[in-house]
């Protein structure tokens, strides 16, 4: 794989770290990270798309390696669409393919919902577009769960102790389940857990996958989802917390898109399943006109 370039850019609040690989006349993909609060390289897969395009991946503001500033006001879903729109116009994409995962995808709607110029096709792997529906989906899987790990989650919510090391380490046994089924779990991801600024994370989200008490906890675009009129493509695992039920539901809302579930992934089909994810990628934006150049 060609060497990244790397590079930082000024955004509202700080500077983020953007990591760009590839180079051709096809349109670039811009790459939307979940979280929040985590960094890109859990989607590092993807930059094996970079064969005869850029594949560009920034961590944002406050994860990674970019600056992560200490101002709770920065955190919220608002803030990262303006960042979205700085990095795209400081790295000069006019013409640009979206893809985003998990929070990603919540990031890629809110921008896509500003109506900007130049989006050529979207692409929202494992996608949470209802809080509401994450949070029942999340209650029925939690269910799965042994019951001695189900009854320390419900007591530390309870009792308001969900950053207790006993707490982490039955949330872990939810993400080996429905974020990320290989066994045992790649160091990539322990190391990405590990990274994570759960300021951002709680702050925005909670204090676990299943436990929504932040500023993104009303979240929910399902009726503004007819307004996107680029081809998107929906994916999901069989397995994944994102549910291929509530998947299916946000692609049956935007007209002319597609739906994928990889069958042997969770959340993370791109470390799953990568070689079955990128062909998928790519049989897509193929189908849609996007193996155009990006000056067509």
């Amino acid at each position: 794989m060609t060497t990244a370039h790397e590079t930082y850019v000024a955004v509202e609040g700080g500077r983020v770290y953007v990591r760009t690989f590839g180079s051709g006349s096809k349109t670039p993909i811009l790459v939307l990270h979940g979280g929040p609060g985590f960094s890109h390289t859990l989607l590092l897969p993807i930059r094996d798309l970079a064969r005869d395009r850029q594949v560009i991946f920034y961590d944002q503001l406050g994860s990674g390696k970019s600056d992560r500033p200490d101002n709770l006001s920065l955190w919220n879903a608002a803030r990262f669409v303006r960042e979205l729109a700085q990095v795209r116009q400081a790295l000069h994409l006019d013409r640009v393919i979206l893809l985003g995962a998990s929070w990603g995808t919540m990031l890629a709607v809110d921008y896509m919902l500003t109506n900007p110029v130049g989006v050529e096709a979207l692409i929202l792997s494992s996608p949470c577009l209802s809080a509401r529906m994450w949070k029942e989906d999340a209650d029925r899987l939690r269910l799965e769960l042994p019951g001695n790990v189900q009854a320390i989650l419900l007591r530390h919510e309870a009792e308001g102790t969900t950053e207790s090391k006993e707490y982490q380490e039955a949330v872990m046994e939810y993400v080996k389940r429905f974020a990320c089924r290989i066994n045992p779990l790649p160091q990539d991801v322990l190391d990405a857990f590990a990274d994570a600024n759960m300021q951002v994370y709680i702050h925005m989200w909670g204090p676990s996958e299943f436990h929504p008490t932040g500023n993104l906890k009303d979240y929910d675009r399902t009726r503004e989802l007819g307004r996107i009129r680029v081809p998107t493509l929906f994916t999901c695992g069989r397995y994944d917390e994102a549910t291929p039920e509530s998947t299916r539901h946000y692609h049956s809302l935007v007209p002319d898109s597609e739906f994928i579930v990889f069958e042997r992934s969770a959340h993370m089909a791109m470390i799953e399943e990568p070689a079955a994810y990128l062909e998928s990628i790519e049989a897509f934006l193929a189908r849609h006109g996007s193996a155009r150049t990006s000056q067509a």
